[in-house]
């Protein structure tokens, strides 16, 4: 079942990176295939209090305008101008907060996301890290701002239930920049998942 709207614009961007630890996310960019896999790692972005988020203290920029919307469309922008991050918009109209999905495991359209990662093999360096995840799925900034409830870019829920014990909650990866908040334990990542990305 497709995610809906309500799913995103809950006010708990925390749980709501737990609670798409197991879904899936799919794209279908080119014609009619569809490639995706299960979400093993993310990690939440709690808005105007968070050092860590872009949208800290309610800057509004032109690249951060987007997390102002209401949640369930997509933020994609460029990590040190090579690598594309995607993430999930959630929470109401501006209070802008979001989570990034930083790895999942692909289990569609296998073949299509070796050829786009140039890759023969599957194992976790092909999808275990949110610049690889987007090579992956063909994700782009030109998806920046994307409805996710439509049919290019969707997550699903297919019954697969993360219990919170097999949650490991750590700090958030490459924000040192963040003070006090570097160290809030917001990176979630499936237990004895081989598909995340490694350990800090």
């Amino acid at each position: 079942m497709k995610l809906d709207q309500s799913f995103y614009r809950r006010d708990d961007v925390l749980q709501i990176g737990k609670d798409l630890l197991g879904k899936y996310l799919f794209t279908r960019l080119n014609g009619d295939e569809i490639t995706g896999g299960m979400i093993v790692e993310t990690e939440a972005y709690m808005g105007a209090v968070d050092k860590a988020a872009h949208s800290y203290d309610n800057r509004r920029t032109e690249r951060t305008e987007i997390m102002y919307q209401q949640g369930g469309v997509a933020y994609v922008y460029l990590c040190y101008g090579i690598h594309s991050l995607f993430n999930v918009i959630t929470n109401d109209k501006d209070i802008p907060e979001a989570v990034l999905i930083r790895a999942v495991k692909p289990t569609h359209g296998v073949g299509t996301i070796l050829e786009r990662r140039n890759k023969v093999k599957l194992q976790r360096n092909v999808a275990g890290g949110p610049g690889m995840l987007t090579k992956a799925l063909g994700i782009d900034t030109s998806h920046d701002g994307l409805d996710l409830t439509g049919n290019k870019i969707w997550i699903e829920d297919l019954d697969f239930k993360v219990k919170e014990r097999n949650i490991i909650c750590s700090p958030r990866v490459g924000v040192d920049y963040a003070e006090e908040d570097a160290a809030n334990p917001w990176r979630y990542r499936i237990k004895g998942s081989e598909w995340t990305s490694p350990a800090k």
